[in-house]
Order: C-alpha cells, then sequence, then structure tokens
C-alpha cells in the first residue's frame, strides 16, 4: 500500500529502534474491516520491550497521531489504523485519473533488458492444451516486466530439431502419402508420429532407424533436410494461426536448429575451460560439488544434447541482447536440467548466469493424466478456442443480439475465458482439464471481469461522463474499492517479483466484485452533489480492470 510507509514512519518516530523498512514488513492488512485499515502486531517488540505485547500496543496507540489515520486503537497485541478517507479517496482517485493506463508502472526495470523463452511447441506436431501454460504464462510476465520499465524480448524457442524428427522421417517414408500431408500436414504428421510410437512396440529396430535418419538430418542429408524444412514450415503457418487467436506475439523464433552452427563452439569453450570429462565414451561436465549428476554435453556417437542447446542459446542471448534477467517459462519437470545449465554456465566463470531463472509450471491432466502426444492423448487447443468462441457468441445472440462487432466481441470473450481459467491459478499447481469449468461465463472467470469492466464502461457512456478533477469518498461500499485501488501498484510489483501472474488474476476478480456490490448498493447515476465522485471512482475502477486483463493478455470489450 502507498500508505504503508506513511504509517511506518509515523510508528517509526515512537520505535526508533526498528527500521521504517522493517516496520513496514510487519504492517498487515486485518482480517475483518472494523479493525481498521493496517494493523501492526506487537510480539516482536515483547522480546527487546519485556512487556506483553497488548501492553506495547496500548502505549503505541496512545502517541500516534498524524493527519493520515483519523484514529488509532489497540486491540489486544495488534495497534489499528483507520486511514483518513478524505484524504486517501481523492488523492488515489486523483492519480488514476491522471496516470490512467501508466497507473502501477514500475520504474525499477528502466535501461534493463529481459530475455522470456516460453510457448516452444515443437514442430510436425498440433499445438494442443499442453502448451498453453507456457504460452499464456510467458505472455503475461512479458507484459508485467514492461510494466515494470524492462524491455522484454519473446523468444519462441520452437522444438524444431532431435531425434524425433528423426522418427518422423522414418514413419513418413513407410506409410505417409505427399497429398495427404499436404492436405492436413498438422493432422497427418501427428498420426504418423503417433503410429511410429505404436509400431515400435512390435518393431523395436524402428528405433534405431530414427535415430540414423535424424544424425543424416544432422550431417546435411539433402531428403532429410528436405523433408525436415516441409514439415517446420507447415508447423510454423499453423502455430502463426493459434498465436493470432490468443493476440501473443514474440520477437524471435530462432528454434533449436538455430544453434546447430553454434554447438561446436560450445563444447570447444567448455574444453579450454577445463570442464570436459569423458564419461562411458560422452563428454559432460562433472556436478557432483553442486550435488546433480553430469551434464551431457554430447553422446559417444557425436551427436548434441539439448544441454548443449541451451548452453549454446545462453551465450548467444546474452551476446545478442546483454539482458540482466532471462525466464524459462518450463514445466517443472525440467527443474533439474536448467539447475545443470546455470551451474555448468557458472562454472564458465559467467557472472550474469546469476539473473537467470527457470519458471516452472504444473500440468494441465486429463483425467489425472498427463496429455503424451505419442499416446495420441491430447486435446487441440484450437478446438477448445473454437468452442469457447462459438458458446460466447450464442451468450451475446440470447443476451444482447443487437451488439455491434458480435464476432470480435465474442472472440475476446471466448479467449478470455481459456487464458484467465490458466491464469487464475497459481503456475505450479497442476489444473484438470474442463471445458466446463473453463466456458464459465460466472462466478471467478475472465467473461466475469470483463462483464464487469462493460457494465462500469455503460454506466459512463450514460452519464457521458468526461474525467474531471477528483473529489473524497467517504462511504463504506466506496472504501472498498478506493482500497484495491490503492493496492494495484503493489499487487504488480509482487507479481513480477515472483513471477506469478495470478497475483493480478486474483486482484481483478477482487476489484470486479467489489464494483459490482458497489454497483447493486449505490444509485451512482443519481443526481446529487457526489454524482461527480462516483462517476469517477466508476472510470477509475475501468481503468484499473483494463489495466489488470491486459496484464494477463485478456482483452477488455467495451459493450458485451
Amino acid at each position: 500500500m502507498r500508505y504503508k510507509s506513511e504509517v511506518a514512519k509515523q510508528l517509526h518516530s515512537v520505535l526508533p529502534e526498528l527500521s521504517i523498512e522493517t516496520i513496514e514488513s510487519l504492517l498487515e492488512k486485518p482480517k475483518h474491516e472494523q479493525h481498521g485499515d493496517l494493523a501492526f502486531p506487537c510480539f516482536e517488540l515483547a522480546k527487546t520491550m519485556r512487556k506483553a505485547p497488548a501492553q506495547i500496543a496500548a502505549a503505541l496507540a496512545e502517541n500516534l497521531d498524524a493527519d493520515i489515520f483519523t484514529k488509532t486503537e489497540a486491540v489486544g497485541p495488534y495497534v489499528n489504523f483507520f486511514l483518513n478517507r478524505n484524504i486517501v479517496s481523492k488523492d488515489i482517485i486523483a492519480i488514476v485519473l491522471e496516470e490512467k493506463e501508466a497507473y502501477g508502472s514500475h520504474t525499477n526495470g528502466i535501461g534493463k533488458t529481459m530475455v522470456i523463452d516460453y510457448s516452444s511447441p515443437n514442430i510436425a506436431k498440433p499445438f494442443s492444451m499442453g502448451h498453453l501454460r507456457s504460452t499464456v504464462i510467458g505472455n503475461s510476465l512479458k507484459q508485467i516486466g514492461e510494466k515494470c520499465g524492462y524491455q522484454v524480448v519473446g523468444i519462441n524457442y520452437i522444438g524444431d530439431w532431435g531425434t524425433q524428427f528423426g522418427k518422423l522421417i522414418t514413419a513418413y517414408h513407410k506409410w505417409g502419402e505427399e497429398d495427404k500431408v499436404k492436405q492436413h500436414p498438422i493432422k497427418e504428421l501427428f498420426r504418423l508420429y503417433v503410429r511410429f510410437h505404436e509400431e515400435v512396440k512390435e518393431h523395436p529396430e524402428l528405433e534405431n532407424e530414427g535415430r540414423a535418419w535424424f544424425k543424416k538430418l544432422e550431417d546435411g542429408d539433402k531428403e532429410a533436410l528436405k523433408l525436415w524444412t516441409w514439415f517446420r514450415s507447415e508447423s510454423l503457418q499453423e502455430f502463426s494461426r493459434i498465436y493470432d487467436l490468443l493476440g501473443v506475439k514474440f520477437d524471435s523464433f530462432n528454434g533449436e536448429a538455430f544453434y546447430n552452427d553454434k554447438m561446436d563452439k560450445m563444447a570447444e569453450f567448455l574444453e579450454q575451460k577445463g570442464l570436459l570429462t569423458e564419461s562411458e565414451g560422452a563428454q559432460v561436465v562433472m556436478l557432483e560439488d553442486e550435488q546433480m549428476p553430469p551434464c551431457l554435453i554430447s553422446k559417444s556417437d557425436g551427436a548434441t544434447l539439448y544441454a548443449t542447446r541451451d548452453l549454446a542459446a545462453a551465450m548467444y542471448r546474452q551476446g545478442m541482447y546483454k539482458f540482466d534477467r532471462a525466464l524459462y517459462v518450463v514445466g517443472g519437470e525440467q527443474s533439474l536440467h536448467f539447475q545443470q545449465i546455470f551451474s555448468v554456465l557458472r562454472k564458465m566463470g559467467y557472472k550474469w548466469v546469476d539473473g537467470m531463472t527457470h519458471v516452472p509450471f504444473g500440468l494441465i491432466l486429463k483425467d489425472g493424466k498427463k496429455m503424451s502426444t505419442r499416446k495420441g492423448r491430447v486435446i487441440l487447443l484450437e478446438e477448445v478456442i473454437a468452442e469457447a468462441i462459438a458458446l460466447a457468441k450464442k451468450n451475446i445472440e440470447e443476451k444482447n443480439p443487437a451488439l455491434a462487432n458480435k464476432d470480435e466481441v465474442a472472440r475476446q470473450v471466448g479467449v478470455g475465458a481459456i487464458l484467465f481459467h490458466d491464469l487464475k491459478n497459481e503456475r505450479i499447481h497442476n489444473i484438470e482439464f474442463s471445458l466446463e469449468q473453463m466456458l464459465k461465463f460466472e462466478g471467478e472467470t475472465g467473461p466475469y471481469v470483463q462483464y464487469t469492466y462493460a457494465r462500469a464502461c455503460s454506466l459512463l457512456r450514460k452519464a457521458a461522463y468526461e474525467p474531471q478533477e477528483a473529489s473524497a469518498l467517504t462511504d463504506d461500499n466506496s472504501w472498498s474499492i478506493i482500497k484495491l485501488l490503492e493496492a494495484f501498484p503493489n499487487v504488480v510489483a509482487t507479481a513480477f517479483a515472483r513471477y506469478e501472474p495470478s497475483h493480478i488474476a486474483k486482484y481483478v476478480l477482487d476489484l470486479a466484485q467489489a464494483f459490482n456490490k458497489y454497483y447493486g448498493h449505490v444509485r451512482i447515476l443519481e443526481e446529487d452533489a457526489e454524482k461527480s465522485a462516483r462517476l469517477a471512482l466508476v472510470y477509475a475502477v475501468t481503468v484499473v480492470l483494463q489495466e489488470g486483463l491486459r496484464l494477463l493478455g485478456v482483452d477488455s470489450p467495451s459493450e458485451m
């Protein structure tokens, strides 16, 4: 809270032994509104002052006096502070009206660069629900990073290399037909990929054929390269359509293949620094001191591995972007891999590795199980998006058939439902896939927040409101909203510090619920002395709801 520091300064004047920062960290929000707006617990002081916490609280409450709060009271071991609603409400609304969409911004990232590696689907496979989490979490962190002043580079590290392409080429030669692939590229390539893994159970020699074809691909074989290039081109077209639907953009599509000519140099660097060790014919970097298994750099046949490529990618990105932070929005099952990568870079003596972070997330499960492209247990994201948009369109036709731009609003609401359903959950948790839950248009959902925004915009249109000078509002319903508006900059900072978009999602839900309660209890458009102040509050809500949704990658239709 903006006013935490003011209250902390007042407490510091009577508790000079505690720093303002320490006091601010101890201040908390009371569970019940009747206990004020901020509370200071006195348990810690009891140890040094050798008094009961309740005694300390009573003494502090008597000695505090400032314009910023109207009352202080001791309740047991707590000092409760009641902020001056006149001052705070006018101040907060004025700031939002002045700063508009810039409200909640921070400057700590100005002059710094952050790269985010996210989405990164494999080519020749359909874009499934399993790819959704990395895509939407990464996209949201990109917006939040920019809000905090960083220049953010979004990287889609496409999975366009590896032994799976040897398997796919083998499958295409055995069972593929050119016309079928041309007609439905991704669908047909996916069918071949699944068939390979079914056939290999009966014919294990297929694994060797797949490995051989990948080696040919690595060695530049014309037939292998021709097929790989075709598969890649078709896949990128498919992905672009999905990203356009989701409203997700990238600054770089340099995938795994981009680093092919940088792999040998990476191995040379490691050799020069004396970090490579031979183990059973393979080249590894030992990580015994870090209590981790060795990091494999190349296999006994000379083929490179993911680690080599990720090391080369990190080196390239630092050289290219001079990043201060680098985020890898990749599933939690890859945690050991990234610990190894960061440890190897540290052993190489690179200080910039301290700015690199793996941002893990849980899985989207189907019937409690992980989705698997090998087994064909996959839900196609495009089909889910289409169904969500169709449901949104149906709702619009029923409730507001005269709405202009129905198709565009249906897209915004349908896609918003999917994105919000993911981002309202803490990223580390698994999510059970449920189309019914995802597409609900009431409760804790994206469409609920969007509808709240549209409702507020409708009020402003009816009143022909133009932003003007802010006035104070002191009633309980207004105060609940004002405290939430005041908290927005801190929510943004916390979401960035923890790389946790769910903080933003939960915040906009709280703000939407507080506004709807306000709407139900207050006659906003009534002609009286406070009408302009109420409309200014409504306008401030639209500004912050729209900006909060934008940070999640969700659109805000002004009519629904």
